[in-house]
């Protein structure tokens, strides 16, 4: 009888030690999550990226919020999602761009956005000349904006993560080096900010996009994207859930899968 008594207190104890660890390691990444939130302007720990003046094209960068965007700003937004989204995301769109719009002013939106360089030229020839030229065209105060990044810091299988909701350039803007660019940046602003990890959506039927962030930056399909949960739920989706992990335990939680095969 002492026996079982002994070892029930054990376990309660192991339990305890256990709740006690989960608790602790929530409250850490919530404290990161909250530290990295709380900085106004990631840009001012990266002069050199504030600046891009490469292959013709010549733009500056600035940060902004969901909860600040002017009206100009969110008809802007709206205009360059669907002049580039509507085709990849076809009989989805129209629910899909209502998705948009509220995730567009949430305030934890956090915004990258791209104005051309005063005095600076633009090629206005699409990188593709089958392709139409650019759909939209900035009518705000200020240098003409030409493309944005949206992203947020959130929380993933227990991972802190950068979460980029949208990359969109201008046609013009485009094949000239600037998206991987900005990639680039916000991978440095998920590494100065303690993210174990930059994750993304990205349609199926996108098939330059999905090139671009598997081929040429390296991402790869997440633990979490619907295929590799299910391969038959996967099949029916229209989009993939791309990683790139800077830690061994993101690295294990959302590209290894190890930890969903030992449960």
């Amino acid at each position: 009888m002492e026996t079982n008594n002994k070892r029930r207190n054990s376990s309660g104890k192991e339990k305890k030690i256990k709740r006690k660890q989960v608790l602790e390691k929530k409250k850490a990444i919530n404290e990161i999550i909250k530290a990295a939130c709380a900085v106004k302007d990631h840009l001012t720990a990266f002069p050199p990226f504030c600046q891009y003046d490469r292959n013709g094209l010549s733009v500056y960068l600035e940060t902004g919020f969901g909860e600040h965007l002017s009206s100009l700003m969110k008809k802007y937004i709206q205009n360059l999602l669907k002049a580039n989204m509507e085709g990849p995301y076809g009989s989805e769109w129209l629910t899909e761009e209502k998705v948009k719009r509220r995730e567009m002013v949430a305030p934890e939106a956090r915004y990258i956005f791209v104005r051309l360089s005063p005095n600076s030229s633009l090629d206005e020839n699409p990188v593709n000349k089958n392709e139409k030229g650019p759909c939209t065209q900035w009518m705000g105060d200020g240098d003409r904006v030409v493309g944005f990044v949206h992203y947020r810091f959130i929380v993933e299988e227990d991972i802190p993560v950068i979460y980029v909701y949208e990359l969109q350039l201008e046609t013009c803007a485009q094949g000239k080096g600037l998206g991987k660019f900005l990639m680039q940046l916000i991978e440095l602003i998920a590494r100065k900010n303690r993210m174990g990890a930059v994750m993304l959506t990205v349609q199926k039927a996108n098939v330059s996009a999905m090139h671009f962030y598997t081929n040429k930056l390296r991402y790869v399909i997440s633990t979490i994207s619907p295929s590799r949960v299910d391969p038959l739920i996967g099949a029916e989706k229209s989009y993939e859930i791309l990683c790139k992990t800077f830690d061994g335990e993101a690295k294990a939680k959302l590209e290894e899968n190890i930890y969903r095969r030992d449960q």
